[in-house]
């Protein structure tokens, strides 16, 4: 456990560039956003937010329920209004939607308001984690890693546009904490 001279929120005189911004976790279905952003946000002393728990509390729906009935391009207009409404507030952590990061203005937001912390998860540890759960709408489909192997492939140049990029892999998701942690500490806006 970290002492309290090692959190940056609790550090008497600490100026880093990056405790002026939330903390925006962005990466593919299974990277982690969700558990690694609470866990991040504890060790800041931050509030956390989950761009997609956002977004179903304002629709009154499930995600898999707003593809379903409205459609993807609904659904990522709701997702840019709720992530447009969730950076004016304090700093924080957010763990965004998988494909939140692919709409330019929603990433110019970001960029702006944000560090953007990218995910960096293989193929086979997004498989894994993925499968533990039947609630994504894209993957609902008979050739489900196919289309999870076409979405890395073609994410992977949009998420490498992140502040900086940490790798998630199997194993305690307090390391994945610890490397975000020690990159947030040498972090310098553009």
């Amino acid at each position: 456990m970290p002492s309290d001279t090692d959190s940056p929120a609790r550090s008497a005189g600490a100026t880093l560039p990056y405790m002026s911004r939330t903390i925006a976790l962005v990466g593919l279905m299974g990277a982690g956003k969700s558990t690694v952003g609470r866990r991040l946000a504890e060790k800041l002393g931050r509030d956390f937010y989950d761009s997609d728990t956002e977004i179903e509390r304002a629709a009154g729906l499930s995600i898999s329920d707003i593809f379903t009935l409205h459609g993807e391009e609904d659904f990522r207009r709701g997702e840019h209004q709720v992530l447009k409404r969730l950076l004016t507030l304090p700093p924080h952590v957010l763990a965004t939607g998988g494909g939140a990061y692919l709409n330019d203005e929603t990433r110019a937001l970001m960029r702006q308001n944000a560090v953007t912390v990218w995910l960096n998860a293989d193929l086979e540890t997004l498989w894994r984690r993925v499968q533990k759960r039947d609630t994504r709408p894209l993957l609902k489909r008979p050739d489900a890693k196919a289309v999870l192997t076409n979405l890395l492939a073609e994410r992977e140049p949009i998420y490498s546009q992140a502040d900086l990029v940490v790798r998630s892999k199997d194993g305690p998701h307090i390391n994945t904490v610890n490397a975000i942690y020690k990159a947030l500490q040498t972090w310098k806006p553009d």
